[in-house]
């Protein structure tokens, strides 16, 4: 099953066939370092921590650029967004640490972090206005729609390419198509296809605001789009079926049950009677309560982003490290990152919050295991705690891996979610 992962679907881009040819770094390509210069240069945020506020107050008098209607903006093509960033892993060894982990490759989580970064840039590009060195506008991950993997190991010593444009455009939302491919023997290899969704929002942040439409040039281009459009029902679809909202499916019903009777514990009882207290573990399983860990962060004005919240990458950094070892200790072997997908962004960070994050195996299947990642912010004077993300992940381990077995109804309804997910991601890759 694992080289399924390696069977890659042709780059979903037009401005992308150019990429597979070439070597090694372009001259004229920005860094990442340079990306996240360039997005504080756009919305003039400072350097310095102690001048945030002073910065913010700046940004107030950006308001009268807003678009009062979508009409009043100029449209734009796929390739007005198209950029493409280097990352020198190769020919700049002094940046390598930051992003080695202990197995010699490259830490996903980094990854993960670029590729926030770079999205938002992309928006930005594709709602820049000539006359404004300044945007108007706070540009926000909202969603991780799905990152793919068809390479089991990223290299630390070989350059990597990450490509991207805006594939659709709602009314105050965009979505960022991103391709990363890593330089093997003089050819730029894929590594990963990633779709995330911005939302655009006024200067301070508070209410959505107009972004420029998208016209698609090609029927190729026409597909892309569509394919957006389609997303976005998709994920309405999933969210609607909700196990929070509906009632499992007759088919998952009986699963659950199926889980319930095969943990009785018919020892203890004579002929017929049966105590539904007394629950037994089948053969190589896990109880779903003995699989799971927990983190807690410190949100440091060091991991503030260009609006002086925590940046979304690396709450999506601190949350995939925490899944994986969550997935290390349960599987018992080095497991290795298959795909992200559906991660909501429900509410900001801010600096100074106390950061609760919770690992959880929800769903095994053969070498698979798929990770929940439930993070929440608490806030010490008011003694609230607040949901702000929950992440899923998949993950392949290199050995065959128990059953994880849900004893409650709550935990029940974990595990069909994390099924639900486990069959979305086979479907795509």
């Amino acid at each position: 099953s694992a080289n399924r992962l390696c069977i890659m679907r042709k780059l979903p881009s037009v401005l992308a066939r150019t990429l597979t040819s070439g070597t090694s770094a372009s001259p004229g390509l920005l860094d990442m370092s340079e990306v996240r210069n360039k997005l504080r240069d756009i919305v003039g945020a400072s350097t310095n921590w102690r001048d945030h506020v002073q910065a913010m107050q700046e940004r107030k008098a950006l308001h009268t650029l807003l678009a009062k209607r979508q009409e009043d903006l100029p449209p734009r093509r796929m390739k007005d967004s198209y950029l493409e960033v280097i990352l020198p892993l190769g020919s700049q060894p002094e940046i390598r640490e930051k992003y080695l982990n202990v197995h010699n490759s490259v830490r996903f989580g980094r990854i993960l972090e670029d590729l926030d970064s770079l999205g938002v840039l992309i928006c930005y590009t594709h709602t820049k206005q000539e006359t404004q060195q300044r945007s108007p506008l706070s540009i926000v991950t909202a969603l991780v729609d799905k990152i793919n993997l068809c390479k089991k190991i990223i290299y630390p010593d070989c350059d990597i390419k990450f490509t991207g444009n805006v594939s659709w455009v709602g009314k105050t939302s965009m979505e960022v198509k991103m391709h990363m491919l890593q330089l093997h023997d003089g050819d730029y290899s894929p590594v990963l296809d990633a779709t995330f969704v911005m939302v655009a929002r006024d200067p301070e942040n508070k209410r959505p605001a107009f972004v420029n439409p998208l016209i698609p040039e090609s029927p190729e281009e026409e597909e892309i789009f569509k394919q957006g459009e389609l997303n976005k029902l998709k994920r309405i679809e999933f969210s609607t079926a909700s196990l929070l909202k509906m009632a499992p499916t007759a088919e998952e019903r009986n699963i659950v049950h199926d889980i319930f009777l095969n943990t009785l514990d018919t020892r203890q009882e004579g002929e017929g009677t049966v105590s539904f207290h007394s629950r037994k573990l089948p053969p190589n399983s896990v109880w779903m309560e003995d699989a799971k860990l927990k983190g807690l962060q410190i949100c440091h004005p060091q991991e503030r982003n260009i609006f002086n919240r925590i940046f979304g990458g690396f709450l999506m950094r601190k949350a995939f490290e925490l899944g994986w070892a969550t997935a290390c200790s349960y599987g018992g072997s080095r497991p290795f990152i298959v795909s992200v997908d559906d991660i909501m962004f429900q509410k900001p960070v801010e600096i100074g919050s106390l950061l609760l994050l919770s690992g959880q195996v929800c769903y095994t299947e053969k070498n698979y295991i798929q990770i929940r990642v439930h993070s929440e912010v608490y806030n010490a004077n008011t003694r609230e705690h607040h949901t702000t993300n929950i992440f899923h992940f998949t993950f392949i381990s290199e050995n065959e891996v128990p059953q994880v077995v849900p004893k409650t109804y709550g935990e029940s309804m974990l595990f069909l979610d994390g099924k639900r997910h486990f069959t979305a991601v086979m479907k795509e890759i």
